[in-house]
């Protein structure tokens, strides 16, 4: 049964090594993108602030006042005045803010995507997690079958009176052992699919792919990693905030150029009226002191801060590969080391032969049972990383 397996898992990859990922597990996740409810509640929520970014270049608000002045001793008629005028900043203020909103934009932009990879990434996970458990699932079928047939066998001897009580107890608990580890996999597998579908909107899907189907190979180290850094919003959003930085520096040098007023201006009295263009210069001597300075204390501390945040993620990114690459070589030595053994077949045959013990047929079976589960846990350990790696490709 071992050896079947064992087989039957290095024919999987051999067939589908080739696919970068598998067809359910894709559409899975893009069933996820489109009902889950985090992300379309961002999306009135990222339109709003597009609106609240393109709001902050509107002109100041047109202003109206006049005069009307009939009261105190004049021997003229009663004085009247009416203006209309409008305040903007130095054309060159605008194309710059506008600069800055553009590059705001593309920061949240990074955020939605940021959060889109979070969250299909846990959906990914809970995927390779239900393939994990499948695969216990379909060894713990066949162990709980093995069982239940030399449970059979110890019966059939208590009943001719050749074993005693103790040998056929001890049978039984064993056979109820792999049934009970039978349901509680079968337990995970439903509580995995209960994440998936609260991931989905509360919609329901099905996964039932039951192997991987994906190479777990992965290219140098500079490859991945260089990939990672054009593809992971995370990343990409340290250098953001730099360009963001630095187009606040030339809007806080052009703020410092003259605001200017324009308008229509018209008075009169005693029947007369004078009517002209109106026009007016602020210069922000005061209003914009220091502000410069802070904006270029503000681009040295970003471009420290995106060196030094990128070198981190590199840090732990390089980690990450050294740990997948020493379960990779684990993963290898467990999958040749089994493949050639037979070892289930040939205990149960040494027991009904009679050559060992059920006790020492149980124990063995163990030791050699336990080293398929520890390849099946790090085979989903290498698939766990392999997609941390690479979730900048989601």
């Amino acid at each position: 049964m071992l050896k079947n397996i064992v087989f039957a898992l290095c024919g999987c990859f051999l067939s589908f090594g080739l696919y970068a990922q598998s067809s359910s597990i894709v559409s899975v996740l893009q069933e996820i993108e489109q009902n889950n409810t985090e992300l379309q509640a961002m999306q009135p929520y990222m339109e709003s602030k597009w609106l609240e970014l393109k709001s902050e270049n509107n002109l100041p608000d047109l202003s109206l006042g006049g005069y009307y002045l009939p009261f105190g001793e004049h021997s003229t008629g009663d004085y009247s005045e009416f203006q209309i005028s409008q305040s903007f900043e130095f054309p060159s203020v605008y194309r710059v803010r506008n600069s800055l909103i553009d590059q705001k934009k593309v920061q949240l932009n990074l955020v939605y995507k940021a959060k889109r990879q979070e969250i299909l990434l846990k959906a990914k996970k809970y995927c390779l997690e239900i393939i994990y458990q499948s695969k216990r699932k379909v060894t713990e079928q066949n162990r709980a079958k093995q069982a239940k047939m030399v449970f059979d066998q110890v019966q059939e001897l208590f009943d001719k009176e050749q074993v005693g009580i103790l040998e056929l107890n001890k049978a039984k608990v064993v056979w109820m052992q792999e049934q009970f580890k039978l349901q509680q996999i079968e337990s995970d597998i439903r509580n995995l699919s209960l994440l998936l579908v609260n991931l989905n909107g509360g919609k329901v899907l099905t996964f039932e792919q039951v192997d991987y189907f994906t190479s777990y190979e992965l290219g140098s180290k500079d490859i991945v990693w260089q990939s990672r850094l054009s593809g992971d919003p995370l990343l990409q959003q340290y250098n953001q905030q730099e360009v963001i930085a630095q187009e606040q520096l030339k809007l806080s040098k052009n703020i410092s150029l003259p605001n200017f007023t324009a308008g229509f201006n018209s008075q009169g009295v005693s029947g007369e009226r004078f009517s002209g263009i109106y026009g007016g210069l602020s210069i922000p001597l005061w209003s914009n002191r220091n502000k410069i300075k802070s904006a270029q204390a503000n681009l040295e501390f970003r471009e420290s801060y995106s060196t030094s945040s990128t070198m981190q993620a590199y840090g732990s990114f390089e980690k990450q590969f050294n740990d997948y690459q020493i379960l990779l070589s684990k993963f290898n030595d467990y999958q040749s080391t089994l493949v050639g053994l037979n070892s289930d077949q040939l205990l149960l045959q040494a027991y009904q032969l009679g050559e060992i013990s059920f006790m020492e047929y149980y124990i063995e079976l163990q030791f050699y049972s336990k080293a398929y589960d520890v390849m099946l846990e790090i085979e989903n350990q290498l698939y766990q990383l392999h997609a941390d790696l690479l979730k900048h490709q989601l």
